[in-house]
């Protein structure tokens, strides 16, 4: 949007939990944050007669309210092939409509069936919009005082980001430590972090004496700077996989096995080396040790990838 329309004002419109990852963006004027409980339409009336564009970022009902209450001359959204629902009621609320190739259906019965990756499909609006300047790198500023934050986490290492999938179907608490200790074999730091949805499983890997360095509690910023410092970060399907690209950090990501075929392909590491792996469909022995020795060749042929990239 920036690149297309250089002198506009941008405001972005989101959650609580999403205002930290554009706060410090130099391409926003201003972040709004929508107050938990309030009517989209409600929050969106108030730019009425302040706004030549709206474009909803996801392809969802109360995005599209919003955007459509703001009443703006061109309103923009997307959604997906097989919501038909959606794509009948959309023109209620958006002005022009993009059909996203994205369907679970679709990829699990076709798995040859090619999806773009999610960040293609939303710049693909700025064009839908009028714009013609599109920017493909992921903005993600970190300063030095994030970077003193995490001063005590060692550089270089292997960071392992413990979100919550960690420890369900096709995978375990026990298994997941496990891979942590299987990772020390390259003789890097071994480094875990966490947010609110892992600390009880965080406090197990703590104990187990597997990682170097248990991180969290950390702000968002201070977060990427681990991934900063990181030389190669794996992760399940979280916020992890994207933060690690912005942070253009090689990334290895086990993918739930239901809809791999679809979430491999939109949701994947955007633009850096990366390696997509799938859950086992059973959490039997077996198939956790099979995963655990995929991760590990993932790390090990990646951090060849590194090595080869540092010599040249």
């Amino acid at each position: 949007m920036r690149r297309s329309w250089p002198d506009a004002h941008v405001t972005i419109a989101c959650s609580a939990y999403n205002a930290s990852v554009v706060a410090r963006n130099p391409d926003v004027d201003r972040v709004d944050v929508v107050p938990a409980g309030t009517s989209p339409a409600a929050f969106g009336r108030r730019y009425r007669g302040a706004c030549d564009l709206a474009i909803a970022l996801a392809p969802c009902a109360p995005d599209f309210e919003l955007v459509g209450a703001t009443r703006a001359r061109v309103r923009v959204g997307y959604t997906y092939v097989r919501r038909y629902l959606a794509r009948a009621t959309a023109r209620l609320y958006v002005t022009r409509l993009a059909v996203s190739e994205a369907d679970p259906a679709i990829c699990e019965r076709d798995p040859a069936h090619v999806v773009r990756h999610e960040v293609d499909q939303v710049t693909d609006l700025v064009r839908l919009a009028g714009g013609t300047e599109l920017a493909h790198d992921l903005v993600l500023p970190v300063d030095d005082a994030d970077r003193r934050s995490v001063a005590h986490v060692p550089a270089g290492g292997i960071c392992v980001h413990l979100g919550a999938r960690w420890f369900s179907a096709g995978s375990s608490l026990e298994s997941t430590i496990a891979t942590i200790a299987d990772l020390r074999r390259f003789g890097l730091p071994v480094i875990a972090t966490y947010g609110v949805d892992a600390e009880a499983n965080a406090a197990a890997v703590r104990a187990a004496g597997v990682a170097d360095v248990v991180a969290g509690d950390l702000s968002f910023t201070e977060w990427a700077a681990v991934f900063e410092k990181s030389r190669i970060v794996v992760t399940v399907d979280t916020g992890a996989t994207h933060v690690a690209s912005a942070m253009r950090r090689p990334t290895i990501v086990l993918f739930e096995h239901r809809y791999f075929h679809l979430s491999s392909q939109e949701w994947s590491p955007y633009r850096v080396p990366s390696i997509c792996l799938r859950k086992p469909a059973t959490s039997d022995a077996p198939a956790l040790a099979a995963s655990r020795a995929s991760i590990v060749a993932a790390v090990e042929s990646l951090l060849g990838v590194a090595d080869a990239t540092a010599r040249v």
